[in-house]
């Protein structure tokens, strides 16, 4: 009988902690995605990376409704979760296939949206997809510089495919740029290398087939040369 009775507080209090741990989580919450659990997982996200990687936003004038193009520089595994921590809004990412295909994290991935692109393998279906996300008034994330640079390469041609959607979608590119990661160029251990994370944003860029070069011009002085000058 003590047993039982033991048992049933220990439980009564793991929900009631449950309970308080999701109200918490949900006070930190901004970003609307749709359900409860993610809700609340977008709030102990912004905590983590505003706590544990002391991420400092400038803002990002991201539009209330409608699709638009976020275009970051591409650090460590870690970015992922400040670029989301940074956004009013819910981000659907293009990610590379072979770290989609991951077991573990891929009902994540899928539960967020995320775009799987095989660079060897018809990537137009990644492209047609995020065009889709695009002209249902989604956010869709793109790393331009196609993964994480080496270290000898100090600066990387961007990848034309933001411009492209934007001119083709109708809609802005807004590039931000990350800096202060400490875990460079590591993939999920990243996420636990405490980091003086910041994320700046410059202003939005409106590319049609006449401007498309121009604004991918723009974009790489702002996140990639930026970065290679800092290198230096």
């Amino acid at each position: 009988m003590i047993l039982l009775i033991c048992a049933t507080a220990l439980l009564i209090i793991a929900i009631l902690l449950l309970r308080w741990l999701g109200k918490w989580c949900e006070s930190h919450q901004i970003a609307d995605w749709g359900h409860a659990w993610l809700n609340r997982l977008d709030g102990f996200n912004r905590w983590f990376c505003r706590s544990f990687h002391g991420l400092q936003v400038e803002p990002v004038p991201l539009p209330t409704d409608g699709g638009a193009i976020v275009v970051s520089n591409h650090i460590s595994g870690l970015d992922p979760l400040l670029l989301v921590a940074s956004c009013h809004r819910p981000l659907r990412f293009v990610i590379a296939e072979e770290q989609y295909n991951r077991w573990w994290l891929r009902w994540l991935f899928d539960s967020v949206g995320a775009i799987p692109v095989n660079r060897s393998s018809r990537p137009e279906k990644a492209f047609y997809a995020a065009r889709k996300a695009l002209d249902e008034g989604e956010i869709v994330a793109i790393f331009p510089e196609g993964g994480i640079p080496d270290a000898d390469k100090p600066k990387v041609r961007l990848k034309r495919g933001a411009t492209i959607l934007a001119s083709l979608a109708q809609v802005p590119i807004f590039p931000l740029r990350l800096d202060g990661i400490r875990g460079k160029r590591l993939h999920l251990s990243a996420v636990l290398v405490p980091s003086k994370a910041r994320v700046s944003a410059a202003p939005s860029l409106t590319c049609d087939n006449e401007t498309a070069k121009d604004c991918l011009h723009t974009i790489t002085q702002f996140i990639t040369d930026h970065i290679a000058e800092k290198r230096e």
